[in-house]
């Protein structure tokens, strides 16, 4: 009797323990993308073999990479209560800069290549800080300042180039570093992933992240208990345009060529769909970088199986735009639930 007791009350304690690690994995933000990842992942595999050769993962990873590191800055700015539109320009920016520097006279300066991607990132980092300063000291909304970046910047590159794509400088170790395939994977692919743990932890375990949440959340009440929420807004807005001036970089390098229009508006708003698919909200003040991740690998596994089902193309945006509207309800309901816990807890 004793025996059996004890294996009773083991098996409670098990099943309590297993009820109560779902429950804090069902309290995790990124909860319910990472089981639409997953879904999604078993859906296509069973509906077609070809969704697990290598040449479709290796597709995924390129997809991954480049939006990938766009959604960090991204998810940043939208927990600090801002966005930006012209980061889609910076990623054509930056190489741009890096080709007028390192190429070979006449066409360029004929610096080092590394010199040459030195001040593409500090060309990137000149746009975020003119984004913040505007946004922060002179009170444009984000949404008008980077909008009317974005038009400008287009047209210094198109202007830069006339119009036309060059050729991507850079010897074999840069070539390697920047747009070979280690590990299988490109290094886009292992840079974004650097990138998302790096944030994440910034985000979570450092004064910046505290800061960060706190300035999206309560602006007013951030103010008043000392943080410097301008500064704060200028900072992520500088690593968003960097971010994305980085992933410009590697992208032109993986495909040895160098356009004005490249990136543009179509991975900015893809980007911020990742954002928002992922749990971070448009008002500032929640959001994790993983959440972002996860929300790009959607976005890639929805475009490269429906490719590999031959679903037109035709068909993608309007799935993007359920998908985001699918998320912000989901996210607006969860937070009520939440808020009605909270109420019901206090009462």
């Amino acid at each position: 009797m004793a025996v059996a007791g004890s294996q009773a009350k083991g098996l409670e304690r098990a099943q309590s323990l297993g009820w109560r690690a779902l429950g804090a994995f069902a309290n995790r933000r990124e909860a319910s993308i990472l089981v639409v990842a997953i879904g999604l992942i078993i859906y296509f595999s069973l509906r077609s073999s070809a969704f697990y050769s290598g040449a479709t993962i290796k597709n995924i990873a390129e997809y991954v990479g480049p939006v990938a590191l766009i959604t960090c800055g991204e998810v940043m700015l939208l927990i600090c209560g801002e966005i930006d539109l012209s980061v889609g320009r910076v990623f054509a920016l930056s190489p741009i800069i890096m080709y007028l520097t390192s190429a070979p006279e006449p066409d360029g300066l004929g610096f080092p290549i590394w010199i040459g991607v030195i001040f593409g990132l500090l060309a990137a980092a000149a746009v975020g800080l003119t984004n913040g300063v505007i946004t922060t000291y002179l009170g444009v909304p984000s949404f008008i300042t980077t909008l009317g970046m974005l038009f400008f910047l287009n047209g210094i590159n198109l202007r830069a180039l006339h119009g036309f794509q060059v050729a991507t400088p850079g010897g074999h170790t840069f070539v390697q570093i920047f747009g070979g395939y280690p590990l299988w994977f490109n290094s886009e692919f292992w840079w974004a992933l650097l990138a998302v743990v790096i944030l994440q932890i910034v985000l979570i375990r450092t004064r910046w992240g505290v800061h960060t949440v706190a300035t999206g959340g309560n602006l007013l009440g951030a103010r008043e208990s000392g943080v410097n929420t301008r500064w704060i807004k200028i900072g992520n807005f500088v690593l968003c345009s960097m971010l994305g001036g980085f992933a410009g970089i590697m992208d032109s390098t993986r495909i040895t060529s160098i356009l004005p229009l490249q990136g543009g508006t179509d991975i900015m708003f893809l980007a911020v769909a990742a954002a928002v698919i992922g749990g971070t909200s448009l008002m500032g003040g929640s959001g994790t970088v993983i959440g972002g991740f996860l929300g790009v690998v959607v976005l890639a596994v929805l475009n490269i199986g429906f490719t590999t089902l031959g679903v037109s193309a035709f068909n993608f945006d309007l799935i993007i735009g359920i998908a985001i509207l699918g998320a912000m309800i989901l996210n607006v309901q969860i937070q009520r639930l939440k808020n009605l816990g909270r109420l019901g807890r206090g009462r």
